[in-house]
């Protein structure tokens, strides 16, 4: 399962960038790496671990902007398709999983 992070914070006061920093700074401490700019996407073993990462981004969401966390399955993401300007390229490969059965 994929969590995505999705925000629009407003940075047009010093306490709105302050508050963007700490935010994102939460994000990625929560081991949360950024896809691109305000996108950020983590791979969650199970959906109990992905509630947990979920908590954590909702405790430290600012009183102002919008944040988003949307989950997926790994297969919804396999079926991403990657586009970089006019040629297709390979999307990276996933993370390597554990398989028990």
């Amino acid at each position: 399962m994929w969590l995505v992070v999705m925000f629009d914070l407003p940075v047009d006061t010093p306490a709105g960038r302050r508050a963007y920093a700490q935010f994102r700074k939460r994000v990625r401490r929560d081991g949360v790496p950024m896809r691109q700019f305000s996108v950020y996407m983590r791979h969650c073993a199970s959906e109990e671990n992905a509630e947990v990462h979920y908590q954590r981004v909702a405790a430290g969401v600012p009183d102002d902007g919008e944040v988003r966390v949307l989950a997926i399955t790994d297969k919804q993401f396999e079926r991403m398709r990657v586009f970089w300007g006019k040629r297709r390229k390979a999307p990276e490969p996933p993370p390597a999983q554990l398989e028990l059965f």
